[in-house]
């Protein structure tokens, strides 16, 4: 899943939050130095990773992109299932996506500098584009898509990926709802667990 996601299973606890939000700036495990609930939240991510990639309807769904994107299609499909989120947004919090994607940059501008430097520059980019609040509308994805285009020097070719999105919408839509069911669950779950062991 990609960070909006990530952001919405952390149950809107602060700390889990940005655990979840930084874990693929951290290496294995040395975080210790951060405070408990942070670390907790870089296990949630993990564990949400895990689950998302041996799911059956999300293998399904990168079978969908394979033949024309290979290894890149899970990559494609957490940015299309964040869009879906961001898209049918009202359907999973009360809170309006505008509000929720304010509230979040300004979480994160405030503790940027205590941030690993990767989570630091993304923050910029993200508050600087409102990516999560542009997650809703495919000119947003297709910003997000030639950004991770240009990082592969154009072998991903993840900028065409616009146009499996308008031709599969239906199909990865119902993908995402089936499957972002059984992840709250998951996620809900697994926090819980974490937070009371």
């Amino acid at each position: 899943m990609n960070f909006l996601a990530h952001l919405y299973l952390s149950q809107n606890n602060t700390n889990i939050m940005i655990g979840n939000f930084i874990a693929d700036h951290v290496r294995g495990n040395h975080f210790g130095h951060y405070p408990k609930e942070i670390q907790l939240g870089i296990i949630l991510h993990r564990e949400i990773d895990t689950f998302t990639d041996t799911h059956e309807i999300v293998r399904k769904s990168k079978r969908r992109l394979h033949e024309r994107y290979r290894h890149y299609d899970g990559v494609i499909i957490d940015i299309f299932y964040d869009y879906f989120l961001a898209k049918n947004w009202a359907n999973y919090s009360a809170i309006p996506l505008s509000i929720y994607a304010n509230d979040i940059n300004q979480l994160f501008e405030k503790k940027s500098s205590e941030l690993p430097v990767k989570s630091q520059n993304f923050i910029k980019y993200m508050i600087d584009y409102n990516i999560l609040y542009n997650y809703q509308f495919k000119e947003g994805i297709q910003k997000v898509l030639n950004g991770m285009n240009h990082r592969t020097k154009g072998k991903s070719q993840m900028n065409l990926a616009l146009e499996d999105l308008n031709s599969l919408e239906k199909e990865l839509e119902e993908d995402f709802t089936l499957f972002f069911k059984d992840l709250i669950l998951f996620a809900k779950e697994k926090l819980n667990h974490l937070l009371h062991q």
